[in-house]
């Protein structure tokens, strides 16, 4: 026996439905807007591939064969799978879904972007739930955006994968973070006393928020002694409470622990450009109703604390 699927397209099948339950030729050519000799020819079709006559005359009318009244609820699924395939429909309400959403960061974004997201997910997806992973989990960013195990992933660095797509959310300025009684007195942070201070770096696993950092001291020329290195960007304004190191970070991160420690801010010795912050997602959910809310909500929270 052949194992080969018959030559049937949606055009048949939606005439196949139709015939099924209006249980009329010309019923059907009307409906469909089909010459009657057409609907016929198919319907001759219909009954070399079933093997089946479909309709049969009783008395005045047509009425189905029990073979033809069996196939009217998966005709009708296979329509609504056709119509779906052809036209998809994602309906998708925050306020009532139960997805679970998995957003990738990098560290130095959870003291302040991180909370603004998690408050507008929870006012709006109450019943959802929220994952936030590491940059290398499962593999990495990329493959997890590919795979569909992340929804979308946030950062700065400078070369994002070209196959995402990708969308700016804001900028921030390179400050230097130091305690409030650092030697280096306010306003005296100088390209001299900045090159000849200890620095604090961090170096995270895949080095993304530092390498950015350290991609716009290349450009400025200006060169730091780092002393001490750190796997985490949380743990650095301990550090700089017990010491005199210096920490180049961004404004909103610096601003976030001046607020919390005995920390201050003094500007970038040099002029640098602001650090640009952007969403990444894989076209496979481009599309998609849920991964569009979660954009626009992520764009928001961005836009909230620091504006482009």
């Amino acid at each position: 026996m052949s194992n080969a699927m018959p030559n049937c397209d949606a055009q048949l099948i939606r005439t196949l439905h139709t015939l099924l339950t209006q249980c009329s030729v010309s019923r059907t050519a009307e409906l469909l807007g089909q010459a009657q000799p057409a609907v016929s020819v198919a319907l001759r079709r219909l009954r070399e591939l079933t093997g089946d006559p479909l309709l049969v005359r009783s008395g005045s009318r047509m009425v189905l064969t029990t073979h033809a009244q069996s196939l009217i609820e998966p005709v009708s699924q296979a329509l609504a799978g056709i119509e779906q395939i052809l036209h998809p429909i994602d309906p998708f309400d925050p306020a009532s879904t139960r997805q679970t959403f998995r957003i990738s960061t990098p560290d130095y974004l959870s003291v302040f972007f991180v909370p603004a997201i998690v408050e507008r997910f929870q006012a709006q997806a109450p019943l959802a739930t929220l994952e936030l992973k590491h940059l290398q989990a499962e593999g990495g960013y990329s493959r997890g955006l590919e795979e569909g195990y992340l929804d979308l992933v946030i950062g700065n660095w400078q070369t994002p994968a070209e196959h995402l797509h990708l969308q700016p959310l804001c900028d921030d300025d390179l400050v230097c973070l130091i305690r409030e009684e650092h030697p280096i007195l306010p306003g005296c942070l100088t390209q001299q006393a900045y090159s000849q201070a200890d620095h604090l770096a961090v170096m995270t696993h895949n080095a993304s928020g530092q390498g950015t950092i350290g991609a716009e001291l290349a450009k400025s020329g200006l060169a730091r002694r780092v002393t001490t290195t750190l796997p985490y960007f949380c743990m650095a304004p301990y550090v700089l409470v017990k010491s005199n190191l210096v920490f180049t970070t961004t404004r909103s991160f610096a601003k976030h622990y001046t607020e919390l420690l005995p920390l201050r801010i003094e500007p970038f010795p040099l002029p640098a450009q602001p650090l640009r912050y952007y969403q990444l997602w894989h076209a496979r959910k481009h599309r998609s109703q849920a991964s569009k809310w979660l954009r626009s909500l992520v764009l928001e929270a961005a836009r909230a604390i620091a504006p482009m």
